[in-house]
């Protein structure tokens, strides 16, 4: 049995879908709220993240544990604690830094446990596809990623990144260095700057481009041996870019300036999205002597993109393709084989322009 936390949360709702139709087995679907779950998509059971208790009720008996709920960095590793304690693998959609390191550190993940995190959209798939580009044309030595769109916020998006700015991420520092690249092969401090009402390649709509260069992006430059890396949050809405120039000069560790900066990023990504169709992109572009190439990513929900690449993390687990041990989702997956499974199910368009379908020009949807 599959089971999966957060099941009834925007998330947890693709995951369940997607697990049915992979036909992995029956499920467990866990949510503070059953009432919102069908029995007619397996076991309901009312379970509360924050209690061991109650984790550790619904973790028994289980396979694969299959985290959607959130914020990551409120649980941190307990879900992960609750799977490994009954004997269960566990597959985290979220599960940043700060948890690999506690679990790392605890010795929890032992035997042949064995633990994916971050294994969604962003984190996760924003490693796979560069690896997969890579892959197709080795060499490169410089990439460039954006990623972002308009889409609604969840609550749980909205306060993971109210608590990221102030839990921080790898080693205690912040979750990622604004305005930091890579360079000759090291980080390097503020070296790009904030670009304003920018128009951006294969993105819709004119957007602000906010340089960051977080963990992940540092281990992927060390993977792939590049010389430079820099990644962009691409920003298209006014209303939420407004509110991101302000979270900075907030006081976050005060829970109530924190609730009311979460109710200001969900309703500002409802008034940018008025009117218009959701979307999200990410766009990587790998340059070496032979030339430049692009990956772009394309979908309408990276809720349901998220979803996906777990549920593929979920199946790799189940297939012995990730062997023991504590992970993370886009270095250990076959990168090759998520995007073609991507594809398939239709999550979203993973394509290199003019090398594929020719569906894209240059600089154009």
């Amino acid at each position: 049995m599959i089971g999966v936390l957060g099941a009834s949360g925007a998330v947890g709702r693709f995951a369940v879908r997607e697990l049915r139709a992979a036909g992995v087995g029956s499920l467990r679907l866990g949510a503070r709220r059953p009432d919102r779950l069908s029995t007619a998509d397996g076991e309901v059971v009312a379970v509360d993240a924050t209690d061991d208790r109650s984790l550790a009720a619904f973790c028994s008996g289980l396979r694969v544990v299959l985290n959607c709920a959130g914020p990551t960095y409120a649980l941190q590793e307990r879900m992960a604690l609750a799977a490994l304690a009954t004997g269960a693998h566990y597959v985290d959609v979220g599960g940043d830094d700060p948890v690999h390191e506690t679990l790392a550190a605890s010795g929890a993940v032992g035997g042949g446990a064995r633990v994916v995190l971050s294994a969604g959209t962003l984190p996760g798939l924003s490693v796979l596809v560069p690896r997969w580009l890579a892959g197709r044309w080795p060499g490169g030595a410089r990439l460039t990623c954006r990623a972002g769109g308009l889409e609604r916020c969840t609550e749980a998006v909205a306060a993971e990144v109210m608590l990221s700015l102030t839990v921080g991420g790898a080693h205690g520092e912040p979750f990622g260095l604004p305005l930091a690249g890579w360079r000759t092969g090291r980080r390097a401090l503020r070296v790009l700057r904030v670009v304003e009402d920018a128009e951006v390649p294969y993105f819709p709509d004119r957007a602000t481009l906010q340089p960051i260069l977080t963990a992940e992006t540092e281990r992927l430059a060390v993977t792939l041996g590049l010389s430079e890396l820099d990644n962009y949050n691409v920003y298209p809405g006014t209303a939420v870019r407004a509110v991101f120039a302000r979270l900075r000069t907030l006081d976050l560790d005060d829970p109530g300036v924190r609730a009311a900066a979460v109710t200001r990023l969900i309703t500002a990504a409802e008034v940018d999205l008025a009117g218009r169709e959701p979307y999200y992109r990410m766009v990587f572009t790998l340059e070496g002597p032979e030339g430049s190439h692009t990956a772009v990513v394309s979908t309408t929900s990276s809720y349901r993109l998220t979803a996906v690449v777990g549920v593929l993390a979920v199946r790799a687990v189940l297939d012995g393709a990730v062997p023991a041990g504590l992970h993370y989702g886009g270095e250990v997956m076959d990168p090759a084989w998520a995007v073609e499974e991507v594809n398939r199910c239709g999550a979203a368009e993973i394509l290199v322009p003019g090398h594929d379908d020719g569906t894209y020009e240059e600089g154009t949807l």
